[in-house]
């Protein structure tokens, strides 16, 4: 197919038995338009013709390869090709996942405000945005700001700057300089990493929303979310299907990862195991005739149970709290859950040179410490979390620009194995002056089972998830030199707040579950 530019863009089309016309799906991917022919085929034998693209610079596309550069234009310039053969109706669901979840909102938004005197293109009619990577502002950086370092050395390692994909890259580079990811500055990462990345650079000049969270309230189509409680762009995929503004928006939240029911997590439950094609293909129908209702609503599986729960559209019906003590003997207030008792580090050094690990979840027990680190008693009865859970913390940095990293871990009674939720927050105070703010933790939909204990560590760093703050004021992408950081986390205005499905008081016993069919519930 060829691009406005000329350039030539691999396209495979896999097309229904019987007369056309028909409606069409599109992928537009960067990850090899041939690992998609068994769901062309699906969707052909669903009725859909079905379109696979090599984005441009990809596999067997022409054209230089740019990360998130040309899809607008070249998604337009598809649409405009598909609407134009013999075989399409003029429909198109645009679908995709991580990076062609990008490609496929971008045709979903349409091309944007038409030059004056000219029609407006017409975009895409419905999306399906799987773990959806919204541009690089959003896979780059936390919302606050802190750089999500291991993901995005390891994508570009394995996609970056290059036609093909070396899954393997990155790995290989740790295993001939384990120290790679301690580079400094963190933006001549590649020098080491034994291969050329031009746009690893550019990819941190990002800092303000991309393109698709602008433009996502001025939608216009109906949009299915899918996302996973264990993926890293999940927090990405609620802030998008919160904001969008097309006729309906649906979310579907279950317990897996970036490869969705491919990879389950350790709470994931044999009825979590959704035939997402089928599903896709009959919300596209609906979507096409004119449905589902309107508005926004979501889904999600509740982690060890097989339910699944209407998920909460803005604020829970209520929450449990656990407040910080740091005295065994302090009383806790009336209505509150099990508090988490601080075990160690109320102060403690956040240290650059040895910074709390992301891939670590052991705690240590001696030397000087670097994390805060608080734990509750065992719960004694079965606790439902469903939503965002947050922190409200008060604390003192000695640095004017600190990161906060925030981890909840969920032990599970009888030794079973521990998972974990995190999130980092930059902040600007004035230093040591007390600073009092929220840190909103990735969403959760599990039971905690009675016997669970929760563990809260609150340190400085998260490394190398995120990369390191440097404490001196510089941006870290950037800095040469590292400083310790001081800190105290204040138990008085610090607690954990768990977000319940269940409506009443908070030391009302929960109502029976009232479970709901994901399918009917997305596709009404």
């Amino acid at each position: 197919m060829p691009a406005a530019d000329g350039s030539s863009l691999a396209t495979d089309v896999c097309l229904p038995v019987g007369e056309g016309p028909f409606p069409t799906v599109l992928i537009r991917t960067p990850y090899d338009r041939r690992r998609h022919h068994a769901e062309l085929r699906a969707w052909a034998r669903r009725g859909f013709a079905a379109v696979a693209q090599d984005v441009r610079g990809r596999h067997g596309s022409a054209g230089h390869w740019r990360p998130y550069r040309n899809e607008a234009a070249d998604g337009a310039a598809t649409l405009r090709w598909i609407r134009a053969r013999a075989w399409s109706d003029g429909v198109v669901v645009a679908v995709g996942s991580s990076y062609a979840a990008h490609c496929a909102l971008l045709q979903g938004l349409g091309p944007g405000a038409p030059a004056p005197g000219t029609p407006a293109a017409r975009g895409a009619d419905a999306v399906i945005a799987a773990v959806p990577a919204l541009g690089p502002a959003e896979t780059a950086r936390e919302e606050t700001g802190p750089e999500r370092l291991l993901a995005r050395a390891g994508w570009w390692a394995a996609h970056g700057d290059r036609p093909d994909s070396d899954e393997t890259a990155l790995t290989a580079a740790l295993d001939a300089d384990p120290r790679l990811l301690t580079t400094l500055p963190l933006v001549d990462l590649p020098l080491r990493g034994g291969r050329p990345l031009p746009s690893w650079p550019d990819l941190w000049r990002h800092t303000a929303p991309g393109e698709v969270l602008r433009r996502a309230p001025g939608a216009r189509v109906p949009l299915l979310v899918v996302a996973g409680t264990g993926d890293p762009f999940v927090a990405e995929a609620l802030r998008l299907w919160r904001t969008w503004g097309g006729p309906s928006a649906r979310l579907l939240l279950g317990p897996w990862g970036h490869r969705l029911t491919a990879e389950p997590g350790p709470d994931a439950h044999p009825a979590h195991r959704l035939p997402l094609g089928e599903l896709w293909a009959r919300w596209a129908r609906t979507a096409l005739a004119g449905g589902p209702a309107g508005g926004r609503s979501g889904v999600a599986a509740l982690g060890d149970t097989p339910h699944w729960l209407a998920y909460p559209g803005t604020r829970p019906a209520r929450w449990s709290t656990h407040p910080l003590r740091d005295d065994a003997e302090a009383p806790t207030r009336a209505g509150d859950g099990v508090p988490l008792r601080v075990m160690r580090g109320s102060r403690f050094t956040a240290d650059p040179d040895r910074p709390v690990r992301s891939d670590d979840l052991g705690v240590p027990t001696d030397g000087i410490p670097d994390r805060c680190t608080a734990a509750t008693e065992p719960l004694t009865a079965p606790l439902d979390v469903v939503g965002v859970p947050e922190v409200r913390l008060t604390c003192v940095a000695d640095t004017p620009v600190a990161d906060w990293a925030v981890r909840l871990t969920v032990l599970p009674p009888g030794g079973g194995t521990p998972t974990a939720v995190t999130a980092v927050v930059r902040r600007r105070d004035p230093a040591g002056r007390p600073a009092s703010f929220t840190v909103p933790l990735p969403p959760m939909s599990r039971r905690l089972s009675a016997g669970t204990r929760l563990r809260l560590e609150i340190a400085g760093h998260h490394h190398p998830a995120h990369a390191r703050n440097p404490h001196t004021g510089e941006n870290p992408v950037t800095a040469r030199r590292l400083l310790p950081s001081d800190r105290t986390v204040r138990s008085a205005g610090t607690e954990l707040r768990l977000p319940l499905p269940e409506p009443g008081s908070p030391d009302a016993a929960p109502p029976p579950i009232t479970s709901v069919d994901p399918v009917e519930e997305l596709c009404r």
